[in-house]
């Protein structure tokens, strides 16, 4: 490392600013910055899905009617209440609850997975633009579909993280 330049006793990683005489010098506490990021991502997404979930379980309304026909699909297959609104409202509690625990970091893993298992069916029942004749109508459903699986893609990734993991440290630079 270069004279004056000190590394951090926490695993840091050198960023290269412009020639090889100051490698070492710009360094970065990766462990406190994934921490961080990691708890405002969660924080954020968590509490999306909290109050999504919180606004259908105190009135499911129309998310009652839009969830019958995919409802009535499923219980061709599977064994499901005959009330639309008790399953409607069920899933609205699992975001409830689900998306409290993300935000709160407790069991954060299982909760991105019970949230990916009430997106499904809240993305094929609330956003099946290909059901839709007008063109308008099927463009934005279309956008909130996509943007349901983005979200579910972003779930995938909290379930696969593991912040307990250690992540391998670079190697050593060879001595010149």
């Amino acid at each position: 490392m270069p004279p004056g330049c000190r590394a951090h006793p926490a695993r840091t990683y050198g960023v290269l600013a412009g020639d090889d005489s100051y490698r070492g010098c710009l360094e970065v506490d990766m462990g406190v910055t994934t921490r961080g990021v990691r708890g405002v991502a969660r924080v954020l997404t968590g509490s999306t899905y909290a109050l999504l979930g919180a606004d259908a379980f105190r009135a499911p309304g129309g998310r009652v009617g839009t969830a019958g026909p995919l409802l009535a699909s499923v219980r061709q297959v599977a064994p499901l209440p005959e009330d639309d609104e008790l399953l409607v409202r069920f899933n609205a509690a699992t975001m409830v609850v689900a998306g409290t625990a993300l935000a709160l970091g407790r069991l954060p893993r299982l909760a991105a997975a019970a949230l990916v298992a009430s997106m499904v069916p809240t993305t094929l029942a609330g956003h099946s633009y290909w059901a839709h004749d007008d063109p308008a109508a099927r463009a934005q459903q279309r956008i909130q579909f996509h943007k349901n699986l983005a979200m579910i893609g972003g779930l995938l990734l909290a379930v696969l993280d593991d912040p307990g993991r250690e992540r391998p440290s670079p190697p050593d630079e060879p001595a010149d």
